[in-house]
């Protein structure tokens, strides 16, 4: 296939959504620039069914270099999940099996469609399973692999410097995470690997490796997280109930996005859009010259990304989910329908058999801060019981989840 060598191109590539490319960015443009077929992979493990637009940023680069002519893969960590990566993690992973994670992978690869074509016939993307290989190593392979690190290498990683701090174990087999990452890059033979700066140190022992067994360059390409520029919180977090992922609803993720704080609009365009960058800098002006209303800056963002995973129509949709429910207050036409247990109405019972709420903790939690209404009436009492006609009630839970009680 024919290698584009557009420079303007890989000059966005490489600016764009990047923190740091190692060892040289300029050498990686030289290396762009010369018409060869570059291998370039992203590996994740599935530990869970969801990604989130945080995650996309990665496969939408991806994309784009796919474009250009170049080969890439995607390494599903089938072998690495069951283990668990300890990056950020203070305290150990539990391990899942392959089944968990293969059914993981099938839901990704569905959410990820929209932004990479894993199915191009001129230059398609290959899907390849570290179990493949990582499993079929001898004891003296991983001796032989173990042997070019140190235990004081291992330790130099903040989480485990927390873990020691806090007299938290750190186990043996987590020191060859980040052995079984790298030599992902030896087999695989690759020339660029993308990830998040969460994943540096083990993108830096593939680096190590490949020298070592191949003696080849690999590049790092670095991309950035998404954080709040001022709390430095991570945008995307299950815990926070600030997550926008890709397997939600247009309308719910719609609402994730206007949820989100005015100052990290720009960055969403950014890694989450196809905007062109004179476009972002000319909101970014608007938004510091007072020209515009971030609420409708907003706005064109969340139809933007909706669009991108759901269609223009389901992204039309969802604006008006929002006007109607937002600003005019009223309530959505089309709630999803739920029927609870026999004779079970108790409004606790119902938001956690339902799914709506997790626990009864954050039941609690809700009630207490009014964030439970059924048919617009704010609920405290935990043990309210739901009566239901014909047409059911609207439960409510907090700004945009609703459910019909039936």
């Amino acid at each position: 296939m024919k290698i584009i060598t557009d420079e303007n191109k890989i000059d966005e590539i490489l600016s764009r959504s990047v923190v740091e490319i190692l060892p040289l960015k300029d050498d990686l443009k030289k290396l762009l620039m010369s018409g060869k077929q570059l291998r370039m992979y992203i590996g994740a493990d599935p530990t869970g069914k969801a990604l989130h637009i945080g995650h996309a940023t990665n496969y939408i680069i991806l994309e784009k270099f796919r474009q250009l002519g170049h080969k890439v893969l995607l390494l599903i960590g089938d072998f690495t999940a069951r283990i668990g990566d300890p990056t950020d993690k203070t305290a150990t992973r539990i391990q899942l099996t392959r089944e968990e994670v293969i059914e993981n992978t099938k839901s990704w690869i569905k959410q990820l469609a929209p932004i990479i074509d894993i199915e191009n016939k001129e230059n398609p993307v290959e899907i390849v399973y570290n179990h493949d290989w990582l499993a079929s190593m001898t004891f003296e392979d991983v001796i032989g692999l173990a042997s070019n690190f140190t235990v004081q290498q291992m330790l130099e990683r903040d989480m485990f410097e927390k873990r020691i701090a806090e007299n938290k174990p750190i186990y043996v087999h987590e020191f060859f995470y980040p052995l079984m990452q790298g030599y992902d890059s030896v087999h695989l033979d690759i020339d660029i690997e993308m990830c998040g700066n969460d994943q540096k140190f083990n993108a830096l022992t593939g680096r190590t490796l490949l020298k070592r067994y191949k003696n080849k360059e690999k590049f790092v390409f670095i991309t950035t997280l998404l954080e709040n520029p001022i709390t430095k919180e991570k945008m995307m977090s299950k815990s926070l109930g600030t997550g926008v992922f890709l397997d939600m609803s247009p309308s719910e993720m719609f609402g994730k996005l206007m949820m989100q704080p005015d100052e990290n609009i720009l960055q969403l365009f950014t890694d989450c859009t196809y905007f062109e960058l004179a476009e972002i800098e000319e909101i970014k002006k608007q938004l510091e010259e007072g020209s515009a209303n971030p609420r409708d800056i907003k706005v064109k963002l969340a139809r933007e990304i909706v669009k991108i995973y759901h269609g223009e129509k389901e992204a039309d949709g969802a604006v008006e989910y929002f006007v109607n429910t937002f600003t005019k207050k009223e309530i959505p036409t089309d709630v999803p329908e739920f029927k609870p247990k026999a004779g079970d109405y108790n409004v606790s019972s119902i938001l956690i058999e339902s799914g709506l709420v997790p626990s009864k903790g954050e039941v609690r939690r809700l009630l207490e801060q009014g964030g439970i209404k059924i048919d617009g009436e704010v609920i405290s009492d935990a043990n309210y019981t739901i009566s239901a006609g014909p047409e059911g009630v609207v439960l409510q839970k907090g700004k945009i989840h609703f459910l019909r009680i039936v």
